[in-house]
């Protein structure tokens, strides 16, 4: 069986998408799924390639059990090639991802990271960067929520465990 790609995107690719691939790592590795799944993150923008994510975002991690190992990269048409799933932060970056060059043959890959969030009241992951500890908090939880949702919907439409 081909393993599923998954692809997190947001702005930097320092705060939100490692996070969320982070956790989804995490959570994959929990329920015995990781012979079934592979992920990934990047930015939209180039601000941090080759950097690693947010010391506040790792701390925020490492306080709620999940170990970031990540080093930042740019999106690509290639990236939109290769994966399953590509779940942005936000609309700006869904409408970002979706203006690349050859990149409406890849539409429905590309969700909001939120879709999947069955509680949530907004449809973005909000940026926490300019934020304090509660922002990444906040972050935190609304991706966990998010992860496990999408985790579910893999489970029932294409892992079939």
């Amino acid at each position: 069986m081909k393993k599923i790609k998954v692809l997190f995107v947001c702005l930097g690719n320092i705060c939100r998408s490692p996070l969320a691939e982070a956790i989804f790592k995490h959570k994959v590795s929990q329920k015995g799924l990781q012979h079934l799944v592979t992920a990934d993150s990047c930015g939209t923008a180039n601000y941090h390639v080759g950097d690693a994510p947010d010391p506040r975002t790792i701390a925020n991690a490492k306080r709620n059990g999940v170990m970031i190992d990540h080093i930042g990269q740019q999106l690509s048409l290639q990236h939109l090639a290769d994966f399953d799933f590509i779940l942005a932060m936000d609309k700006g970056n869904h409408q970002n991802i979706l203006k690349l060059h050859d990149a409406e043959k890849y539409n429905s890959k590309v969700l909001l990271m939120r879709s999947f969030d069955q509680a949530r009241q907004h449809d973005e992951v909000p940026d926490p960067y300019y934020g304090h500890e509660r922002d990444f908090q906040q972050v935190f939880e609304i991706l966990d929520q998010s992860v496990e949702s999408f985790i579910e919907f893999l489970k029932k439409e294409h892992f079939r465990v």
